[in-house]
């Protein structure tokens, strides 16, 4: 393959045009904050969008700024790995709404302030638009793929559906096309437990040193617990007993499980906004593809060619298989080529950033 300059990680481009939003207002001078990996080719065809999750960002395959722990998808994204970066060309991009370089709540506004509250609501489709323009700006017409898990696996759907030439592929990964009571009703919680925080201050605590860290560590147990699986719990942990002499940042920690959770959310407040939590979470309770077309799911996909590869886990109770199948079903309604398997893994939702090797295998056969 020709050389071709490799963009370097952490990338921030300021897109040229406002970005319009489904709720009628726009945002100026938009950030996008992303990474790339591999080398484009000169006929900008080897591109490979790769869609992050709600708390994930553009730290694809490299360490986390923050956290210092290796990219979140780097044991899929690399050279000779399932997302082969000797051949593709692959981009992550933070979405806006989030915390990560991209335009969000954390941001300042036209008058020098944080926008804080006063960013404005934002969808699913909002946050492919900025995908979209990012890719616009870099030149790139057409996509190899786009792959995403879980909200990442929303925003594929959603750039198929709304943008339908612009990927030629489209892997979706333990996700869904519209969100359920259940999961409203989990990130309520959350949302709950962040705005009862005194820190939280209405939103507006980013001039006061400290924002409600405990409760977005509560919305982040809160979560975690449905990314995991009921056996992969019980397996990891039981009914153990922490040990009597430890505590566990100030209180104590009967059970190993409780101590477990509570480290998930602690170190989660060191590397996210609360207001993103906030905005992010809503975004994906708003989601509804079908509703945006009408009603019916399939005609979501009536301008697309893309072919379709979805992929469920047995043991993920957030986003189950019925999920993915009621997705497949719509393809075949549109006659489009999709592919579907449902994988066994005892990691729950989580399986599809842990180690599950036929998922390895799915990936790269589907992307060759």
């Amino acid at each position: 393959m020709a050389s071709a300059t490799i963009i370097e990680p952490s990338a921030v481009l300021t897109l040229p045009q406002p970005l319009v939003l489904d709720g009628g207002q726009q945002l100026e001078e938009v950030r996008i904050a992303y990474e790339a990996y591999g080398t484009l080719s000169p006929a900008k065809d080897n591109a490979i969008l790769v869609t992050h999750a709600l708390t994930g960002d553009q730290y694809l395959a490299s360490p986390h700024p923050i956290t210092g722990k290796p990219g979140w998808w780097s044991r899929m994204v690399g050279p000779g790995k399932p997302i082969d970066t000797d051949k593709f060309h692959v981009i992550c991009a933070n979405v806006i709404g989030s915390c990560m370089g991209s335009t969000g709540p954390a941001s300042l506004a036209p008058d020098g302030a944080p926008y804080a509250m006063r960013f404005p609501v934002i969808t699913i489709r909002d946050m492919v638009r900025g995908h979209v323009a990012l890719l616009d700006a870099l030149g790139i017409e057409s996509l190899h793929a786009v792959v995403g898990g879980s909200m990442g696996g929303m925003q594929a759907l959603s750039l198929a559906a709304n943008f339908p030439e612009r990927a030629r592929a489209v892997m979706v990964i333990a996700s869904t096309a519209r969100h359920s009571a259940q999961n409203i009703a989990f990130h309520e919680v959350g949302r709950q437990a962040i705005m009862a925080d005194p820190a939280w201050r209405d939103g507006d605590y980013y001039e006061h040193g400290k924002g409600p860290e405990k409760g977005l560590s509560v919305a982040r147990m809160a979560a975690h617990i449905t990314y995991l699986s009921e056996a992969g719990l019980t397996d990891k942990f039981g009914r153990r007993l922490q040990d009597r002499a430890e505590k566990t940042f100030g209180f104590d920690a009967d059970f190993q499980v409780e101590s477990y959770l509570r480290y998930q959310g602690l170190s989660f407040t060191g590397r996210f906004d609360a207001n993103s939590y906030l905005y992010i979470t809503r975004a994906m309770d708003y989601f509804d593809l079908a509703e945006e077309h009408g009603g019916l799911l399939a005609h979501a996909f009536a301008r697309t060619k893309a072919r379709f590869c979805l992929v469920s886990f047995d043991t993920d109770w957030l986003y189950p298989t019925a999920e993915s199948r009621n997705v497949v079903h719509a393809l075949n309604a549109a006659g489009l080529p999709v592919s579907f398997v449902e994988l066994s893994a005892p990691f729950g939702h989580d399986s599809f950033l842990l180690d599950v090797p036929a998922l390895d295998r799915v990936v790269e056969g589907f992307l060759g």
